[in-house]
């Protein structure tokens, strides 16, 4: 099957009692999985000449997939990253002004981008599930189901960072916070509806 003891030590690390790696780093490797599968419907629709019309869309497809994989992966090692490092602030002197200070910033900044690295993977997820509209209808028809549970993973992915977001807002100056929960409003209404279409294309080709 190709699952091996390295795939275990993933789970067991998300299993584990440390905050990290947590949500965050799940909705990227959901991403990842959704790139898979589309890499792998991809190369079935290339095999076949039976699927030649959907060739060039497989071919971007493949190639895009291919490449989201390893962002993918890359942000997931970036979120449990992220989070790390507000904990690491939050365990900083607090003796002196200036110590309270320095503390209170670094605790700022590590949300801030505790914030920004979920919001590139919902980001990552919108164009991973436009990539999957546009071979949708001309993909290998034996592989369609496989093609709407990558927008189903990539859909996941865009939800829960977004509730890594969204967690984050009321620790952020307001005008970021307000930023940052209308991009992911409008990322979570955008797969909404890239999800509605590719099922209905689905849909009529099973």
């Amino acid at each position: 099957m190709g699952l091996n003891d390295g795939y275990r030590e993933i789970l067991d690390a998300i299993a584990s009692d440390s905050p990290t790696p947590g949500g965050g780093s799940v909705a990227a490797l959901s991403l990842a999985h959704a790139h898979a599968l589309v890499c792998m419907v991809s190369r079935l629709t290339l095999k076949s000449r039976k699927w030649e019309s959907g060739h060039a869309a497989a071919e971007l497809a493949l190639e895009s997939s291919l490449v989201g994989i390893s962002v993918a992966i890359e942000l997931s090692h970036r979120d449990a990253a992220s989070f790390d490092n507000v904990i690491q602030a939050f365990k900083m002197p607090k003796s002196t002004d200036d110590e309270i200070i320095i503390r209170r910033h670094a605790i700022s900044e590590g949300y801030l981008n505790a914030s920004h690295v979920p919001l590139e993977t919902a980001k990552q997820g919108i164009m991973a599930l436009t990539a999957i509209s546009r071979i949708a209808a001309t993909c290998n028809a034996n592989a369609i189901t496989d093609l709407l549970a990558a927008a189903y993973l990539a859909q996941n992915a865009v939800i829960i960072a977004g509730l890594n977001v969204k967690v984050n807002l009321t620790s952020l100056d307001q005008e970021e916070s307000e930023l940052l929960a209308a991009n992911i409003d409008s990322h979570e209404r955008t797969a909404v509806r890239l999800v509605d279409e590719i099922g209905e294309i689905v849909g009529g080709r099973m």
